[in-house]
């Protein structure tokens, strides 16, 4: 998720570092180069054309297409190990949405096959739909019924936090197979990740999700009320009908295989966008091919061409960095009443005026958060700081980070959990963000930070992280890396 608030052309000398979740970067659709800028590579242009109808105007885009080479390898850094695959035995969902953008009903079945890796007696699913912020428009969803054979009883032991209790203790390896369906109400609009507005819904995070945490057991930290995630949630597998009424378009995680079925393959969750746009898609090579495709909707006054160009950019940059872009797709939605941009595995919910530097944030948590997870309650510098990090590599900014000041109350305190930051808001993104960015880039030279950083990617890829995965990752390019992070907050048990 990425902070914003406005801001100008970025100058290295003189410039104050501005936020990625929030606001607006209007002006700014080119960053300014720098010396910690990732090198680019020459690309081809996409050519596109646009056909209107009365509703509806769709840019079809000649494909360019750019291969995206190995991973950049330091001197001394070495390629990094063969990424890990997803675990076979994860989380399958099937799901169907019915939704009309013009209405606040949206009606939502599911059922979830799960794999535990440890035994369990009950299941805990989130209703992030139910978060502070959303419940405070009147956004919420309730769960009518819950079923199957292993089934004893549920509740609702607070509004995000859904407890199934289990007939008899299932065993490690064993499967469970639960139905569930469930009455969404979007209020109207709201700058988060449920909303509805001008003809307009996202629907981000509103299928009951499992947080489990293999080898771990249930996640259960509070939502938070701040703009910013407390999720936790296995890599799974996703096949969902959307239903829509005529005329309105979806955006989704995932492929659409045949019209209104999405098909997700190992990702953290599910989102999706409904409207009417005007599009604009490309496909690259990172390296296998991968459909783009940015939907502007037809309240807001831009075109989706400034916004692929610079995801093209990004997409090749940081696949050159990090190691191939992990799914067939990726799409970006730009509808009104949001500010800066939320990030779910191959699909992005951005604002207007949000071409410039929100998309680099947001195409660096494909990677760090949608390739390698981590506990966002409970380690929100991990994904945030991080995909900052990669941003300042994006756009040559990493030198002037060290100019913003961090407030008081996060001075030192950057692995904090969103509990600690829930009084602290105003803190919050330059204490998690930006103080574990500047920290990052002190390590040592650039290029060795990113391929230490690709190391731990291929080892935890489809994976939980914790602080002690990453700080390991790190150790051998940099011994002294627990000395070294340490002043800023971070650190492992």
């Amino acid at each position: 998720m990425t902070h914003r608030r406005a801001r100008g052309r970025w100058l290295l000398a003189g410039a104050l570092l501005v936020a990625a979740c929030g606001g607006s970067d209007a002006g700014s659709a080119a960053p300014v180069g720098g010396t910690d800028r990732l090198p680019t590579t020459a690309t081809s242009t996409p050519t596109t054309t646009t056909s209107a109808t009365s509703t509806t105007s769709t840019s079809t885009t000649t494909p360019a297409t750019t291969a995206a080479e190995a991973p950049t390898q330091a001197i001394g850094c070495g390629a990094p190990p063969p990424r890990a695959a997803p675990d076979p035995g994860r989380p399958r969902y099937r799901a169907a949405i019915g939704l009309d953008p013009d209405r606040a009903a949206v009606a939502l079945t599911e059922q979830v096959t799960f794999t535990p890796d440890v035994a369990v007696d009950e299941l805990v699913f989130r209703l992030w739909a139910n978060a502070p912020r959303l419940r405070q428009v009147g956004t919420g969803i309730v769960v009518t019924s819950v079923s199957g054979p292993q089934v004893a009883s549920w509740s609702v032991s607070d509004p995000t936090t859904l407890r199934v209790e289990l007939r008899q203790s299932v065993s490690a390896g064993s499967s469970i197979t639960v139905d569930l369906a469930a009455l969404l109400n979007v209020a109207g609009p709201v700058r988060d990740r449920v909303s509805r507005s001008g003809g307009s819904m996202r629907l981000g995070s509103v299928l009951p999700i499992l947080a489990w945490e293999p080898g771990q057991g249930w996640a259960r930290e509070p939502a938070t009320s701040a703009f910013a995630e407390s999720v936790m949630s296995p890599t799974a597998d996703f096949v969902v009908d959307v239903g829509v009424p005529s005329g309105v378009e979806v955006l989704a995680t995932g492929v659409e295989v045949s019209p209104g079925r999405w098909e997700a393959t190992a990702v953290r969750d599910f989102a999706l966008t409904a409207g009417r746009f005007r599009r604009a898609a490309v496909t690259l090579e990172l390296p296998d091919p991968v459909v783009v495709t940015v939907a502007v909707h037809d309240t807001v006054g831009e075109s989706p061409d400034a916004y692929l160009s610079r995801i093209v950019e990004d997409l090749q940059l940081t696949a050159r960095t990090f190691g191939p872009y992990p799914w067939p797709s990726f799409s970006m939605a730009v509808t009104p009443d949001l500010r800066g941009g939320i990030e779910f595995p191959s699909h992005v919910m951005q604002g207007p005026g949000s071409s410039g530097r929100t998309t680099p944030h947001e195409v660096a948590h494909q990677w760090f958060y949608g390739l390698v997870g981590n506990h966002q309650g409970r380690d929100p510098w991990m994904d945030e700081g991080v995909a900052t990090y990669v941003e300042g590599r994006l756009e040559g900014t990493l030198d002037s980070m060290p100019a913003e000041a961090i407030p008081a109350a996060g001075q030192g305190r950057a692995g904090e959990p969103m509990t600690y930051w829930e009084s602290r808001q105003d803190a919050y993104y330059r204490s998690v963000y930006v103080q574990t960015a500047v920290g990052l880039a002190a390590l040592g030279p650039d290029e060795l930070v990113d391929c230490a950083l690709a190391h731990y990617l291929a080892r935890h890829a489809h994976r939980i992280a914790t602080p002690r995965d990453l700080l390991d990752s790190l150790a051998p390019f940099f011994p002294d890396v627990e000395a070294q992070l340490a002043p800023y907050g971070i650190g492992a048990p």
